[in-house]
């Protein structure tokens, strides 16, 4: 029996697609705001909510700006956003989502890369066997971490792995990566350095000369990032757009009603078949790595 559902609106692959998400008794909630950060604090298990499964292409993400922030497909310049294949990678090379209840803010120079944060909550990329479903809140162990900077903004790429992975035990910092998945960290760091080069950008940019940093320092950020979380969800950073609308938190000014988040829901359009994904969207790209 999952911890959490969801309720799809509208249908995949277009505009207007929401997913949204209710707690075990099929209440409402932010999965930004109202899953709690630890699956399990006494062993830094962390929640982790996906919204990208493995092997997909279409950028789904927590809608940040939304009440009760929904999970929508990314739109840039008026068109659906989905991730091109750079070979030779398909899609996204892991299960990719946020961990709750964290916010990178842009308001806060990071100490580390000297760029502030994207505005959004941190990012998890999953490395379990396992291909998970959008939407899904699984458990993770967090083994390390990368600093994107993308277009100038810090983007902590988390990487962690799936607690009931049948392998899980034996990873517990980014060297078991290294060790038991040669080749995945390197071809994490070639997927996020030029996954926007086929829309006509350049490679982005890392920290630390895009080397991981381990389990420990990885844990330092995510818990930074869950105390500017804090100050935002009680209002004691401005968040600007952000919508910080949600259920559980007893000392946010934004706490609102079940009645209020049905009717979010409501306001929604129908559930209905997914579009088809466009044709070119299974393209490959070819670059010479510089």
């Amino acid at each position: 029996m999952s911890r959490y559902g969801v309720e799809e609106r509208a249908g995949p692959h277009s505009p207007e697609y929401r997913l949204f998400f209710k707690d075990a008794a099929g209440r409402y909630i932010s999965p930004f705001h109202d899953i709690p950060i630890y699956a399990d604090p006494g062993k830094n298990v962390f929640n982790m909510v996906v919204e990208v499964p493995r092997w997909t292409n279409a950028k789904m993400e927590i809608s940040t700006k939304e009440p009760l922030n929904p999970i929508k497909q990314d739109v840039k310049k008026g068109k659906l956003r989905f991730v091109a294949n750079v070979f030779p990678h398909k899609g996204y090379i892991w299960n990719y989502g946020a961990i709750p209840q964290t916010w990178e803010d842009p308001g806060h120079k990071d100490e580390n890369t000297g760029c502030c944060g994207d505005n959004d909550p941190i990012d998890v990329c999953e490395i379990g066997s396992k291909v998970c479903s959008r939407g899904e809140v699984i458990q993770v162990k967090v083994l390390g971490t990368l600093a994107l900077i993308d277009e100038g903004e810090t983007d902590w790429k988390v990487i962690a792995i799936n607690v009931e992975d049948p392998e899980a035990a034996s990873y517990n910092d980014i060297e078991d990566v290294r060790r038991m998945k040669p080749g995945y960290l390197e071809a994490t760091v070639d997927w996020f350095r030029r996954y926007k080069v086929p829309d006509g950008k350049p490679e982005n940019q890392f920290a630390f000369n895009g080397e991981f940093k381990g389990k420990d320092f990885a844990l330092d950020v995510i818990k930074g990032t869950h105390e500017h979380w804090k100050a935002l969800i009680t209002k004691k950073t401005d968040g600007g757009e952000i919508n910080c609308t949600n259920l559980t938190v007893s000392d946010s000014p934004f706490c609102c009603s079940q009645d209020c988040a049905k009717a979010t829901v409501d306001a929604a359009p129908p559930c209905k078949a997914a579009s088809p994904i466009p044709p070119e969207v299974d393209k490959w790209f070819y670059y010479q790595k510089n």
